[in-house]
C-alpha cells in the first residue's frame, strides 16, 4: 500500500512559478512510475508529467513541455513538479498518481496507475 500527500498548491499570477511536491509513504517512490495529473472544471484529466521508476526517464505533454520540470527526492521520498511560466490554462486540481508496473506506453493512462493523492488546487490568474 502506498499512501500519496500533495502539497504545494494555491494561488499564482500568469508567469509566476509554483512547486508541487508529493510525499509518499508505504513505499520508496523509486520503484513507482509516478505522475502527475491534473483535472479543470469541465474538462477531462489529463497528465502533464510522468517520471518512471529506477531512472527510466521523464515525459512531459506538449502543453507544459518547457515549463515544467518533474523530479524526485529518494532520500526525501518524494516526487515534485516544478511549474514556470505559468499560464491561465494550467489552473487544475493537481494529483500525483504511483503505478508499481506501469509499461511505457500506458504512462499516460490514468488507469495504469494504482495510487493517488487528494489533489491540491493551483489557481492561476491574469
Amino acid at each position: 500500500q502506498v499512501q500519496l500527500q500533495e502539497s504545494g498548491g494555491g494561488m499564482a499570477q500568469v508567469g509566476d512559478s509554483l512547486r508541487l511536491s508529493c510525499a509518499a509513504s508505504g513505499r520508496t517512490v523509486s520503484t513507482a512510475t509516478v505522475a502527475w495529473f491534473r483535472q479543470a472544471p469541465g474538462k477531462e484529466r489529463e497528465s502533464v508529467a510522468i517520471i518512471r521508476r529506477h531512472g527510466g526517464g521523464t515525459y512531459y505533454a506538449d502543453s507544459v513541455k518547457g515549463r515544467f520540470a518533474i523530479s524526485r527526492d529518494n532520500a526525501k521520498n518524494t516526487v515534485s513538479l516544478q511549474m514556470n511560466s505559468l499560464k491561465p490554462e494550467d489552473t487544475a486540481v493537481y494529483y500525483c498518481a504511483a503505478g508499481m508496473g506501469v509499461i511505457l506506453s500506458n504512462i499516460w493512462n490514468g488507469a495504469a496507475y494504482d495510487y493517488w493523492g487528494q489533489g491540491t488546487q493551483v489557481t492561476v490568474s491574469s
